[in-house]
């Protein structure tokens, strides 16, 4: 089981950093997941995160310069490790006008991820910055563990409006209750609103468009023969839209969500080489 890769680009070394922060914000700990092609973090639905989960994915050859990766064995080439993200987004902030960084699997004392930043210096030879980020390793039997989240068969799925305004919105609600009603229908509308023994606020958005969605078949989804002005709602934990709202750096080209009624709400960032999916449950 090795694993090395280094970036040398600055502009692909502060995408990645940003995208670690972003984690970092989501999740206390979490697995990386270490394929020959890609990279991905996941926080799956345990009781213990509130039954938030997460799937982000990267591909390596837009970040990385150099990437090596040997699995646990041929026929699984994969490597599944346990880790803090905020350690690594740590270890990166050392790094932001680094001539190169190198990360390295290592297993000297305990596994750990070795984090070498080369600084430039005034001087022919550079500074070199090694964090060593203990890691766990995850066995082969819990791997199932860690499968990609299926997308729910949503009620009504629609494209988010512009994340910094949703977040302003949603940081004047947090101070008057702790759940958020989110609802929207198949005619680009999507309200948020709180209600409270002593106050009732909505907003309104409009004319936000609903992504096209196939179905296994290549048909239209099943959402087409629903009322295109019905609504479909769900109530969560308003802190952990913010969480996602305020902590988010992946500046994404698109967001969506997918509301799937009283049961969960499936957020979608996308930015060109990376896809961040984040699932909150509805508050009974």
């Amino acid at each position: 089981m090795r694993f090395r890769a280094k970036i040398v680009d600055l502009a692909c070394l502060n995408h990645f950093s940003r995208v670690i922060n972003t984690i970092a914000k989501l999740a206390k700990t979490c697995a990386l997941r270490l394929t020959v092609s890609k990279l991905y973090f996941i926080l799956s639905d345990k009781v213990a995160n509130g039954g938030v989960s997460m799937w982000c994915e990267l591909c390596q050859g837009n970040f990385f310069d150099e990437f090596q990766m040997e699995g646990v064995a041929a026929e699984h080439n994969e490597i599944y490790l346990e880790l803090v993200p905020e350690n690594l987004s740590r270890a990166l902030k050392t790094a932001q006008n680094a001539k190169a960084v190198k990360i390295k699997l290592t297993n000297k004392h305990c596994p750990c991820l070795r984090v070498a930043v080369e600084l430039p210096s005034l001087s022919s030879s550079s500074r070199m910055v090694t964090h060593d980020i203990p890691v766990g390793v995850i066995p082969r039997r819990l791997w199932n563990d860690f499968r990609e989240p299926s997308v729910p068969d949503f009620d009504v799925s629609i494209y988010l409006p512009v994340l910094k305004t949703m977040k302003s919105v949603v940081e004047r609600m947090k101070n008057l209750s702790n759940s958020i009603v989110i609802e929207a229908n198949l005619s680009g509308e999507m309200n948020l609103k709180i209600e409270t023994d002593l106050v009732s606020v909505t907003t309104h958005f409009k004319d936000l468009g609903n992504p096209p969605w196939a179905s296994e078949d290549g048909c239209q989804s099943s959402t087409q023969s629903r009322d295109l002005e019905s609504m479909a709602e769900a109530r969560i934990d308003i802190r952990k839209l913010l969480q996602l709202l305020a902590g988010q750096q992946v500046n994404p080209t698109k967001a969506l969500c997918n509301i799937v009624s009283k049961r969960i709400v499936h957020f979608i960032l996308l930015h060109e080489d990376v896809s961040l999916q984040y699932f909150i449950p509805a508050l009974a």
